[in-house]
């Protein structure tokens, strides 16, 4: 009898894998900014058609070039994307980088599809058998019945889920109901760009292995989450943010960068990433530095192509490459140049 093989199942960066389906939110916007006379003023009603999407970021040193094109989550839902400029560049590119991602190997039992299923669903749950109005809050769980009854109906369901969990549920119907997607059309295009130009891809990449699955899940199961911020941001989004989100899409799809770096916005994800990997499991599996980790990894990728490449291009997360937590912030801080997109062609 042949040996059962590992199974390994691979995670975008927005993915925080602690052995559930994707859960870390986009960046979320707070109250508008005040207007500016220099930026279009955008309907909310999302932008459709074929759009070139923001300009690219340069980054160079010794006379090599990494190019890098921002992408933004959610988008218009019927938005194509489109861009002769990002064509151009990865055919004249030695390599191109994809979004970093965690990829998962695990071992033991019987791990993959409808084996491992029961135990995932059981995993989003509260421990117990609680139910939402037992774990929140009173003037939380308020809030989540009406944005529930808009967004959800009759499901009762959802009200078994852990706050984290149910958020995101929520959130998705939302989104759809506000025409904006999750689709990844901008990975789609680069990719089918470089292989049309015969240019390889490469995907930072963390991974991480579990023994065993099973067990796994059942530990989570029994684990408390601290994901009550997460909650709370997530209904502020659905609540308050969904005009914001589609001027977001819209400006992005418009290629409007100055009004996304003006647009100030709190990013829900860091509470939903803490909540799940200050949990025991996390914790025992050493998961706890694994943005820490992932961002290494793109760091040396991004400079190993500025090394052995004299062009090359990257594709990296909106909140990576501006904000808190860029990315590129880091690399200027090593000795590369960065420019913002029009900053080259202004300084000529």
């Amino acid at each position: 009898m042949s040996k059962r093989r590992p199974r390994t199942y691979s995670f975008p960066l927005a993915c925080l894998l602690v052995a559930l389906p994707a859960l870390a939110a986009p960046a979320v916007a707070p109250p508008v900014a005040p207007e500016r006379a220099d930026l279009p003023t955008l309907e909310t009603v999302v932008v459709s058609g074929v759009q070139p999407g923001p300009g690219l970021w340069k980054v160079s040193r010794d006379g090599n070039v990494l190019w890098v094109l921002g992408t933004l989550a959610p988008l218009p839902k019927r938005m194509e994307w489109s861009s002769d400029e990002v064509r151009e560049r990865i055919s004249a590119s030695g390599v191109v980088l994809l979004s970093p991602k965690v990829s998962l190997t695990t071992r033991g039992g019987a791990l993959g599809g409808m084996f491992l299923l029961p135990s995932a669903l059981r995993a989003r749950n509260n421990p117990d058998k609680q139910q939402l109005q037992d774990v929140l809050p009173a003037a939380d769980y308020a809030r989540w019945q009406v944005l529930k009854a808009r967004y959800l109906g009759r499901d009762r369901g959802v009200e078994n889920r852990r706050p984290i969990a149910a958020a995101m549920e929520l959130r998705e119907k939302a989104f759809d109901r506000n025409d904006l997607s999750w689709r990844d059309v901008v990975g789609r295009e680069v990719k089918r760009a470089a292989r049309r130009s015969g240019v390889p891809f490469e995907q930072p990449t963390i991974s991480l292995r579990v023994e065993n699955a099973r067990a796994a899940l059942k530990q989570f199961s029994r684990d408390e989450l601290d994901d009550l911020e997460c909650f709370r941001l997530t209904l502020d989004q659905v609540e308050r943010d969904l005009d914001t989100l589609a001027t977001r899409a819209n400006a992005w799809a418009l290629g409007e960068v100055a009004m996304l770096q003006d647009l100030p916005y709190a990013d829900n994800s860091q509470a939903c990433t803490e909540a799940l990997l200050q949990t025991s499991l996390a914790e025992s599996r050493g998961l706890t530095d694994l943005p820490a980790r992932v961002e290494a990894a793109w760091l040396a990728a991004a400079k190993s192509a500025l090394t052995e490449h004299r062009e090359s291009f990257a594709v990296l997360p909106m909140s990576r490459i501006i904000g808190e937590r860029s990315y590129l912030r880091l690399l200027e801080q090593a000795g590369y140049r960065v420019e913002a997109p029009g900053e080259d062609k202004a300084s000529d």
